[in-house]
């Protein structure tokens, strides 16, 4: 009897709430110490509930997605605004560029302390705190009166779109059950995808009615917002470890050193091979610093299982030849097509509304059909799309390339969504935080590592052709991308549902 009273009490008490909206989910590790009727222990990464309902869910959802959205707007507009924070500042190109660059390395090196720290603290919570800091940080750029005041606001804003990227996919599989995490991993991808293609127009909207400090200024009404709508996020409690100082520094110190050596590696090669050399031995001594760990920061238990590996892997190479395609395409159309920059944002922007258009639906199909015949799909429609752009012969006519794009955002749409929900799944509910930490790291490593591979072609080819290697390339990596998902694709003596998650 006493177990079963013991579970009685357990559950009872998960069950009181006194106000809807800051009711309190335990971490989904403490569900192992309840015991199950029939005497055994419920495993920490077993389904645990079905998810919020209501108008709370639907609250919870939409603060999720427009954080992310407000975040990917923001990279999205600041991109545009060099020129004109360069001409107002009176500095170079290359000094504006830290603008950029500063928000970059501050993502990269905060992603897996705040996924960690999501998980002592409380997703909510540190999640909250990201977003106020963003746009604390927000209001800071738009009141910056030097380049060196606007990097390290950009620098700080950074710190809080880390907390954002790596714990709102964790939020969001609280917030809905587990049959559903498709669908909300669609809608993610669907609110990236159309603040990436909302962004440059925004960006040009503002700039030409109000100077550049207005591009900042509009994050303050959607941040307040997205403020607000925290209150209805799902308070999961954390497990309350400690997180290592010394090995956060390391984590820290060695990204820095690898953004730093991807920035230098085209012009300053000697001292970029230096800082790189330092970030591989400081990352390796991270690994081993983290490895006897039962949660590490780099999450070296998840990496351990196969399935979660794979989806790394494959997002990396993905996003290589994502990022290496962005970067090409607008230099191909522009030089090589004689495109301004009106119509050469046009002629890419079929490429994220096919992902918002194809994204929801992937994200329902992906319950139903093999998450890793998906992949291959999407990896084949998008290396097509590239190999497409590269090699047709266009003849002056650029329209010819808007249905390559479209190929493209399908592709993507239909690559992206099942392995995002693979990675997340391949991972116990306990460890969400660190799955989103991992998923957003290799997506900037994919992406750094794509446009560091352009520079270095504009370097050694002429800028005519160096897009035209550049879309082949992004192809061969993509294709290799949806061949890698294969690798979890079930084998003849595993059901197929094998695959399905």
């Amino acid at each position: 009897m006493i177990p079963h009273l013991r579970q009685a009490e357990g559950w009872r008490a998960l069950c009181v709430t006194r106000d809807p909206f800051t009711s309190v989910i335990p971490n989904p590790a403490s569900y192992a110490a309840l015991a199950a009727p029939n005497g055994r222990r419920r495993a920490a990464d077993e389904p645990t509930g079905t998810g919020m309902r209501g108008l709370r869910r639907m609250s919870a959802i939409a603060c999720v997605l427009a954080a992310i959205a407000l975040v990917v707007l923001d990279a999205a507009i600041a991109s545009v605004a060099l020129p004109a924070i360069g001409r107002s500042l009176q500095v170079t190109p290359a000094e504006s560029v830290r603008v950029i660059t500063a928000y970059q390395m501050a993502l990269v090196m905060a992603l897996l302390p705040c996924s960690a720290l999501g998980e002592s603290l409380g997703y909510r919570r540190v999640y909250t705190t990201g977003v106020a800091l963003f746009v604390a940080a927000s209001a800071l750029c738009a009141c910056a009166p030097s380049l060196g005041l606007l990097v390290a606001a950009r620098f700080v804003q950074g710190l809080g779109g880390a907390a954002i990227m790596s714990l709102g996919v964790a939020l969001l599989r609280c917030v809905v059950s587990q049959r559903q995490l498709g669908t909300a991993i669609g809608w993610n991808a669907l609110a990236v995808a159309l603040a990436a293609a909302a962004g440059p127009a925004v960006g040009a909207l503002v700039l030409s009615v109000a100077s550049w400090p207005w591009l900042f200024a509009v994050n303050l009404p959607l941040g307040a917002l997205v403020l607000l709508g925290t209150r209805a996020l799902p308070h999961v409690a954390g497990s309350a470890r400690k997180l290592d100082l010394f090995s956060v520094a390391l984590n820290a110190a060695g990204f820095a050193a690898l953004v730093v050596g991807a920035e230098l590696l085209p012009e300053r090669p000697a001292p970029a091979a230096f800082s790189l050399a330092a970030a591989g031995l400081v990352l390796i001594a991270l690994v081993r610093r983290e490895m006897p760990k039962p949660a590490p920061l780099i999450p070296l238990d998840l990496l351990r299982e196969g399935s979660f590996r794979i989806s790394v892997i494959a997002s990396v190479c993905c996003f290589v030849g994502q990022s290496a395609a962005m970067v090409s395409l607008p230099f191909y159309l522009h030089h090589g097509l004689g495109q301004d920059a009106l119509r050469t944002g046009l002629l890419i922007t079929p490429w994220p509304l096919s992902v918002a258009l194809v994204a929801p639906s992937v994200g329902r199909l992906v319950s139903r059909v093999s998450g890793a015949w998906l992949c291959a799909l999407g990896g084949v429609l998008l290396a097509l799309g590239l190999a497409g752009a590269a090699l047709w012969p266009l003849h002056g006519r650029p329209l010819a390339l808007v249905p390559f794009c479209m190929l493209c955002g399908v592709g993507f749409g239909l690559f992206q969504v099942p392995n995002n929900r693979n990675l997340f799944l391949s991972a116990p509910r306990a460890r969400s935080g660190a799955a989103g930490g991992m998923q957003s790291t290799a997506r900037l490593t994919g992406q750094t590592i794509g446009g560091v591979l352009m520079t270095l072609l504009f370097t050694a080819t002429s800028i005519e052709l160096a897009p035209r290697i550049g879309l082949g390339i992004a192809a061969v990596l993509t294709l290799v991308a949806g061949l890698v998902s294969m690798l979890r694709a079930p084998t003849s003596h595993e059901s197929p549902r094998a695959a399905l998650v």
